[in-house]
């Protein structure tokens, strides 16, 4: 009755190449990049395995060169994402009722595609699409990407524990999909989650609709050709290019869907989230919701930290990826007694950051992903630089005339609750407060108290006292802690991803956790002697 396949071994990360120079993958990946960056392509929605182009096309660019178009994509509206939801209809029994020894192989394959010809791909493409460095793309559309894929094949084998069966009774637990078809919503800033979205829901059986952003397009074109390249059936995840609006409602409509698995800002998941509800009697099951939202990550540092380690800590966790991260450092608490030290060798790092064209490996960081993005935090810039609380102690060269290029700035604020300590900013914009030493509890009560997210963190020490106090302190205050590290950069298998309060469902992607969200359990009970008499002994006449 059951479908238990052989449970699979756990595998190891996938090492992260280095891209120096006289690498072979170096040459590769150049030659790949100029390769995409020479096609302009149609990137089409995908429905039941084939492309489809209805919707008013829009065109997917180069942040760091903003006029340089890389495809065309088209707003599939209501229409197309109706017919999507028809094909994951049609494709969700064959999919459910085929073995998941099956299914787990066509996802293993793709991370074994991934790992090898599909690698630089995959890289170039978010390169491109994205403006991350070649380092950045690696670590993301390589090798978290495929560290999903196989950790999930084999979780997936692994979640089914039996139940006891005493004498004269079999008791067996299932695990089935959802009923119904599942929306994945996905972000630009990481390729890995865009594949890992809609994929963790389909290995276990389910049916998607999957919309990922707009400017995440050119990307996610290349991660569906991977899953079909695979092997994936047809209409067992459909992807649908547009805007989110008409997409969700859509979906929000069926009486079938089944689920939601989102990463995006807190407010658009917030929104969903009440549509959900105004619509939860006309669903044929409670919908799963799953969601990854925003991020206000803090760095407290105390007077034992070690000022190199934290520097180096601010700038990277701060500005990779232009700070373009769910868990980048966006504010920090420093103590007054260190702040001279810090502020030398973190303004000395900053301006030394090279920004620029992503092809040239000697940048540190590329654009932000498009205008809006720029223009919303040159505003808060210059906002903070009006303001008599706020110094602004490194600033390189912001333009937008090539491309989206938003320079490092730190910032030192006066005030504890000063909003640039409050609000999630989504790029290279650090906030700092300046504490004084003797004031522990309460810069630990700002920490917790200042922004509503509570995704990641980290706390730099040498007092080991003071790393226990402040964990325990902070203990709501972040889904992933970090001690001496910087608060990003987490890896599938070795530290399971998600935060609370307005940071999400902490469902914990890149874990089991988050598997057992996507499936459905049946307990089953047989037994062998039935019972022939209605009467029970205690009734019998002593």
């Amino acid at each position: 009755m059951l479908d238990i396949p052989a449970k699979l071994p756990m595998p190891a990360n996938e090492a992260v190449l280095s891209y120096a120079p006289g690498a072979p993958e170096r040459a590769e990946l150049k030659a790949k990049y100029a390769e995409l960056a020479a096609s302009r392509l149609v990137l089409p929605s995908v429905i039941g395995g084939l492309p489809r182009t209805e919707g008013a096309p829009f065109d997917v660019v180069m942040p760091h060169h903003h006029r340089h178009v890389l495809g065309t994509a088209h707003d599939g509206g209501a229409a197309v994402t109706k017919d999507a939801i028809a094909a994951a209809r049609a494709a969700a029994p064959g999919w459910a009722a085929m073995p998941l020894a099956a299914r787990v192989r066509i996802f293993q394959r793709a991370a074994e595609l991934l790992a090898g010809p599909w690698r630089q791909t995959l890289n170039a493409a978010t390169m491109l699409g994205q403006s991350k460095t070649c380092f950045q793309a690696e670590i993301d559309a390589a090798c978290e990407l495929i560290d999903f894929l196989r950790f999930q094949c084999a979780w997936a084998t692994q979640l089914l524990e039996q139940p006891i069966s005493p004498v004269g009774f079999r008791n067996e637990l299932e695990l089935r999909p959802l009923e119904g078809f599942i929306l994945a919503i996905t972000p630009f800033n990481f390729t890995a989650i865009a594949g890992n979205l809609p994929s963790v829901c389909a290995i276990l059986g389910n049916v998607v609709v999957w919309k990922p952003s707009e400017t995440q397009a050119f990307a996610a074109h290349f991660t569906m050709k991977l899953f079909e390249a695979a092997g994936l059936p047809p209409g067992v995840i459909n992807l649908v290019h547009g805007h989110g609006a008409a997409v969700v409602d859509a979906c929000l409509a069926e009486p079938d869907f089944a689920g939601l698995h989102f990463t995006g800002s807190s407010e658009v998941f917030q929104g969903i989230w009440e549509k959900i509800g105004t619509n939860i009697r006309h669903y044929r099951n409670y919908p799963r919701i799953v969601g990854e939202t925003g991020g206000k990550d803090f760095v407290l540092a105390h007077a034992s930290a070690d000022v190199d380690a934290l520097v180096v800590a601010l700038v990277r966790g701060a500005f990779e990826f232009s700070g373009q991260k769910c868990s980048a450092a966006s504010r920090a608490y420093i103590p007054r007694s260190l702040w001279p030290a810090v502020r030398a060798k973190l303004v000395d790092a900053t301006l030394g950051l090279a920004m620029g064209d992503v092809a040239d490996y000697r940048n540190f960081l590329g654009a932000v992903i498009h205008e809006r993005a720029y223009d919303r935090l040159e505003s808060w810039v210059r906002r903070c630089e009006a303001e008599s609380v706020c110094t602004v102690h490194a600033k390189g060269t912001w333009s937008k005339e090539d491309g989206y290029f938003a320079a490092p700035t730190v910032i030192e604020v006066g005030d504890p609750h000063h909003p640039l300590l409050a609000t999630e900013l989504f790029g290279p914009v650090l906030g700092l407060f300046v504490y004084d030493d003797d004031r522990e509890d309460e810069v630990l009560r700002f920490v917790n108290e200042t922004s509503p997210y509570a995704l990641t963190g980290a706390l730099f020490a040498r007092d080991r006292n003071f790393l226990t106090k402040a964990a325990t302190a902070l203990k709501h205050a972040a889904g992933n802690l970090y001690l001496n590290d910087k608060p990003t950069g987490a890896v599938v298998g070795q530290q399971p991803f998600g935060g609370a309060r307005a940071s999400g469902t902490n469902d914990k992607a890149g874990s089991p956790l988050n598997l057992l969200r996507w499936v459905q359990a049946r307990t089953v009970k047989e037994t062998f002697v039935a019972a022939t008499r209605v009467s029970y002994p205690f009734q019998n006449e002593a």
